[in-house]
C-alpha cells in the first residue's frame, strides 16, 4: 500500500514528507514505548504512536522505519518535525485511536512487523 493511500485511509494530515507519498508500506508496528520499537519493530515498518517528541523521530531513523503516524489527533512538537524533515521521514497525524488505526491498516493488507512474541 502506498503512503498516499494510507493518508487517505486514515483521513490523516501529512505533516512532512510530500515527496514520499509513493513509498510502499507493507507492515506496521504500534507502540508508545520506544524500547518496544527497538526490541520488535522491523526495518521499513510504519510506526504508529501517541508520543510526539524528537525521540520518536530519532528511533524511526535509527531503526530504518519508513514513516510515523501519530494517533489520537496528536501532533509532533516543532523540533520533531524539523528533525523528520532533515532525515526524510514522513510524519502523519490521524484522529483515530491506535486500535482503529491498526485495524484499518490490517484490513487493507498491511501486516504487523511481528505477529507474536516468543516466550523463552
Amino acid at each position: 500500500m502506498k503512503l498516499g493511500e494510507i493518508l487517505n485511509l486514515l483521513e490523516a494530515d501529512l505533516i512532512v514528507g510530500e515527496d514520499k507519498l509513493d513509498m510502499e508500506i507493507d507492515r506496521a508496528f504500534a507502540a508508545d514505548l520506544m524500547s518496544d520499537v527497538f526490541a520488535f519493530a522491523k526495518k521499513g515498518s510504519l510506526l504508529l504512536t501517541g508520543l510526539t517528541d524528537q525521540i520518536v523521530v530519532r528511533t524511526a531513523d535509527d531503526m530504518g522505519l519508513s514513516a510515523v503516524v501519530f494517533v489520537r489527533g496528536k501532533r509532533p512538537v516543532d523540533a520533531a518535525v524539523e528533525l523528520a524533515s532533515e532525515k526524510g521521514i514522513p510524519l502523519i497525524s490521524t484522529r483515530y485511536i491506535m486500535f482503529e488505526t491498526s485495524g484499518r491498516l490490517f484490513a487493507r493488507g498491511v501486516k504487523g512487523a511481528i505477529t507474536k512474541v516468543e516466550q523463552g
